[in-house]
């Protein structure tokens, strides 16, 4: 694709990277056929290709306007379309610088200005987050569905303590994971713990910053990256990983290094904490133990959140691991399609996460699963709170 970017902007770091991004798009629109917005609308500007051409051309003229934000908030960062391109494009990126532009030069209506605003003072301060869901569980019925469904409904679990051991693991306790399911890191620490593996926790761990990246709040996005580098940095040596049990926030914290490319007192810092990061699923599958599988369930139905397969490229370790402990995997149609949840998408895009999340329950259940299993809380609840009457768990709380 053939660029006529301003050459101020295109000695910017960011600039240059869109760029050489763009550059690299070839025009063939396989990516159209794995992007879930275009299979539901349609519309060649709500797929990467024609994404990429209106990213293209706002960076050209360094204006945004209504009908570029109208298409770039449709897409949920999913990915899929980055394993479909022959020619290795780096849309995900393009996607963050896109937005950052967007949220720097254009201008939003004050419902949504509000909204967003809110989620990012919000949400990643685990307190905070508490607080509101407390005083929301009592007017649950007077909220927006798409408000509702992110409510929990129940009481935390309370943290289990377990004996000190030679082997240490820094599990990561998440944002709305730590609010809403805090048991799947319970499930962790007793099944590690059964192995002499202490799971250590850090209580100064804040906001992995993925949240605020997604919105194209880069200033906020950066504070989240520093304060969770500053917080997490002084534990490295004393562990042998760093576990994330959502995989929302492994991939973000995986991508440190690349976000913070600029940034020289923090980059190598950032290089540390992202060397030590691995998935669950990794972690578990590099120790060579076997697990049992719990009494409930036989037949498993697996959703893969984006951002375990497309995010961090890891396919087929979770699928072994629940075998061996001796599921049955059910089929599921077009594994690679996004269940809608996306972060905060299903709150800023209702109803497409509402017809997306039809789409992947209906997949999920057609072979009849005692229990569909996924890696993110955001997958989770999501598809907690769709139609179908089948039970929906993170994939360790299988194990035991």
């Amino acid at each position: 694709m053939q660029t006529n970017l301003p050459q101020a902007f295109k000695e910017t770091r960011h600039g240059k990277r869109a760029d050489e991004i763009l550059r690299s798009c070839v025009h063939c629109g396989l990516c159209n056929a794995t992007c879930p917005t275009y299979q539901v609308l349609g519309d060649e500007l709500d797929g990467p290709r024609g994404r990429i051409y209106l990213i293209k051309e706002m960076l050209e003229a360094q204006e945004a306007d209504a009908v570029v934000q109208t298409h770039l908030d449709r897409c949920l960062t999913c990915r899929a379309c980055e394993p479909a391109c022959p020619s290795g494009v780096a849309y995900g990126e393009l996607l963050e610088i896109g937005r950052d532009f967007l949220e720097e030069h254009g201008r939003r209506g004050l419902i949504d200005s509000i909204m967003r605003r809110w989620l990012v003072s919000v949400v990643p301060d685990v307190a905070r987050f508490k607080r509101w869901s407390r005083l929301g569980r009592p007017f649950r019925w007077m909220l927006p569905r798409s408000v509702r469904e992110q409510l929990p409904r129940r009481n935390p679990a309370t943290r289990q303590v377990f004996d000190a051991r030679e082997r240490q693991v820094l599990v990561l306790q998440g944002c709305v994971q730590r609010a809403i399911t805090p048991e799947v890191n319970t499930s962790l620490a007793a099944l590690l713990d059964s192995r002499g593996i202490e799971v250590v926790y850090d209580d100064e761990e804040s906001c992995c910053g993925s949240l605020s990246l997604h919105l194209g709040n880069a200033s906020e996005t950066r504070i989240a990256l520093h304060r969770n580098i500053d917080a997490l940095l002084p534990m490295l040596d004393d562990v042998e990983a760093v576990i994330s049990t959502a995989s929302g926030c492994g991939v973000t914290l995986k991508d440190y290094p690349r976000l913070l490319a600029g940034d020289e007192s923090y980059f190598p810092m950032a290089c540390r904490v992202a060397e030590k990061v691995v998935d669950v699923s990794e972690y578990l599958s590099q120790l060579g133990l076997e697990w049992d599988k719990t009494a409930d369930y036989q037949r498993v139905a697996w959703h893969a959140p984006c951002t375990l397969q497309h995010g961090q490229g890891i396919t087929g370790t979770v699928e072994r691991l629940l075998r061996d402990a001796g599921y049955e995997l059910v089929g599921v149609r077009d594994p690679h399609i996004c269940c809608g949840s996306a972060g905060t998408y299903s709150l800023l895009q209702p109803e497409l996460a509402r017809t997306l999340r039809s789409q992947k329950l209906e997949a999920l259940c057609e072979e009849a699963p005692d229990v569909i299993a996924t890696a993110n809380v955001g997958c989770q609840t999501h598809l907690a709170n769709g139609d179908k009457n089948v039970p929906v768990v993170h994939w360790l709380e299988l194990l035991r």
